[in-house]
C-alpha cells in the first residue's frame, strides 16, 4: 500500500539537507558581515527617519501594497521531481495527504518573509496612529495569515487550470483586492473592508469551483513550477559554491555581445576574453544581478541622509557586486571543450578578473555620478576613488587568490 505521507517526508528530508548543503556556502563569514552591517545601518536611520515622519505620510497605501504584495505571492512547493511523470501519475488518488503537506510546508516556509515584513512595518504603523491600540495591529496580522492561507488555497486551486492567461487573471484580480482590503485596513474603513472582503471570498468561491471542473492535477506544470524555483536557488548559490545541478539558461542579446565584444583582437590570447564577455552577457544571470545590485544600492546612495554612510553603501553593494561575478569563473566547469584550447590557463583566471575589474570600475562610476547628482562633490571625489580602488584591491589580491586556489584543485 502507497503512503504518500511517509513519502513526503522522505522526499522533505532529502529537500532540506539539500538546501542546508548550498546554506552553509550562502551565509559564510563574508555575506553574513555584509547583511550585519546592511541591518544595523538601515534600522538606525528608519529610526530617524520614523522620528520626523511627515504627517500626510501615505502609510496606508505603503502598508497595503506590501501587505497585499505578500499574501499574493504564495507559491506551493510540491518537491515533486520529473521522474514522478512516470511513476506517481498512476497513484494520483493516493496522494491526497501529499499534496495537504506540500500546502503546510509552503504556508510555513512563506511565514518568514510574513512576520519580517510586518515586524518592519510595525514601527510606521504606530508612529503614523500613535492613538491606535496594539491590538488593532495584531489583528491585520492575524489577518494577514488568514489571507496568506486564503491565497494559498487559491493559487493550489488554480494550478489545475492549464490556460496560462487564466492563471494570471486570477492572480491579478486577488492581488488588486488584496491590496485594497489591507488598504482600507489600515485606514480604518470597515465597511469597505467588509465590501472588498466578500468580493475577495466570491473570487475564492469561483476559484474552487472552476478548479473541480478540471480533469486532475496538472503534473507537468507543478514539475516545471518546482523545478524553476529550485533553479533560482541553485543560481544564487552557484555564486558561492560549485552547484552540480544547476541549469544555464541561455538569452541571445545579440546587440549587446556585439557591444561588449568590439574591440577585441582575433588572437589566441583574447580567446578566454572573447568567450567570457559572451558568457557574461548571455547567461540568464549575471546582468539582470549586476544591473539589480546597482540599482538597489543607487537607492540607498539616494535616501541615505549622511555622506560618510552613502559611501559605505556604495562600497557594499560593489562588495556584493563583485564577489557574486566570481562565479562566472566556473561558468563553464562541464564544458570539456575547453580543456583542449591550445592557451594557457591564467589567460582564463585574467580574461575573468578583467571583466570583474572593469564591471567594478563602471559601478563605481555610476555610484560617484549619483554623488554628482546630488550636489556633493566631496562625496564624487572620494567615492571614485575608494570604489575604483576597493575594486583593484578586492580583484588583484583576494578573487585573484581564490582563483589560483581553484585552479589548483
Amino acid at each position: 500500500m502507497f503512503d504518500s505521507h511517509l513519502f513526503y517526508k522522505k522526499r522533505l528530508s532529502s529537500h532540506i539537507k539539500n538546501l542546508s548543503r548550498y546554506l552553509r556556502y550562502i551565509f559564510n563569514g563574508h555575506i553574513a558581515f555584509a547583511m550585519f552591517f546592511f541591518i544595523s545601518a538601515t534600522a538606525y536611520y528608519y529610526q530617524q527617519w520614523l522620528a520626523n515622519l511627515p504627517a500626510n505620510f501615505p502609510t496606508a497605501i505603503i502598508i497595503g501594497i506590501v501587505f497585499g504584495l505578500i499574501v499574493s505571492y504564495s507559491p506551493i512547493r510540491t518537491l515533486l521531481q520529473e521522474p514522478d511523470l512516470v511513476f506517481l501519475i498512476p497513484a494520483e488518488k493516493q496522494m491526497k495527504n501529499y499534496f495537504r503537506n506540500s500546502l503546510i510546508y509552503s504556508f510555513v516556509i512563506q511565514l518568514y518573509l510574513v512576520l519580517l515584513f510586518a515586524a518592519a512595518l510595525a514601527p510606521l504603523y504606530f508612529a503614523t496612529f500613535p492613538e491606535r491600540e496594539g491590538s488593532m495591529y495584531f489583528t491585520t496580522l492575524a489577518m494577514l495569515l488568514l489571507w496568506k492561507v486564503a491565497n494559498l488555497l487559491a493559487n493550489w486551486w488554480m494550478l489545475r487550470v492549464r490556460e496560462p492567461s487564466i492563471r494570471r487573471i486570477d492572480l491579478l484580480t486577488r492581488t488588486i483586492l488584496n491590496v485594497v482590503i489591507f488598504y482600507f485596513m489600515i485606514v480604518g474603513n470597515m465597511l469597505m473592508t467588509v465590501i472588498t472582503v466578500s468580493l475577495f471570498i466570491v473570487v475564492l468561491i469561483y476559484d474552487f469551483w472552476y478548479s473541480s471542473k478540471q480533469a486532475g492535477i496538472l503534473w507537468d506544470v507543478l514539475i516545471e513550477k518546482d523545478n524553476n524555483r529550485m533553479q533560482s536557488f541553485y543560481r544564487i548559490a552557484n555564486m558561492f559554491a560549485e552547484v552540480p545541478h544547476l541549469k544555464n539558461r541561455v538569452k541571445r542579446r545579440s546587440w549587446l555581445v556585439t557591444l561588449i565584444v568590439k574591440g577585441i583582437p582575433f588572437s589566441k590570447e583574447a580567446t578566454y576574453a572573447y568567450l567570457y564577455r559572451i558568457s557574461y552577457v548571455r547567461s540568464g544571470d549575471y546582468v539582470g544581478m549586476y544591473i539589480r545590485l546597482v540599482i538597489i544600492g543607487g537607492i540607498f546612495i539616494w535616501i541615505m541622509p549622511n555622506s560618510w554612510m552613502k559611501i559605505l553603501f556604495g562600497l557594499l553593494f560593489l562588495y556584493l557586486s563583485t564577489f557574486q561575478m566570481m562565479s562566472l569563473y566556473q561558468h563553464h566547469r562541464t564544458n570539456i571543450w575547453l580543456d583542449i584550447y591550445p592557451v594557457p590557463e591564467p589567460l582564463k583566471r585574467d580574461a575573468v578578473l578583467s571583466i570583474i575589474r572593469q564591471l567594478g570600475v563602471i559601478q563605481s562610476v555610476l555610484f560617484s555620478l549619483l554623488f554628482l547628482f546630488l550636489g556633493d562633490w566631496l562625496g564624487f571625489v572620494i567615492m571614485l576613488i575608494v570604489g575604483v580602488t576597493f575594486t583593484i584591491i578586492f580583484t588583484q589580491g583576494y578573487i585573484r587568490s581564490k582563483f589560483q586556489q581553484t585552479s589548483n584543485i
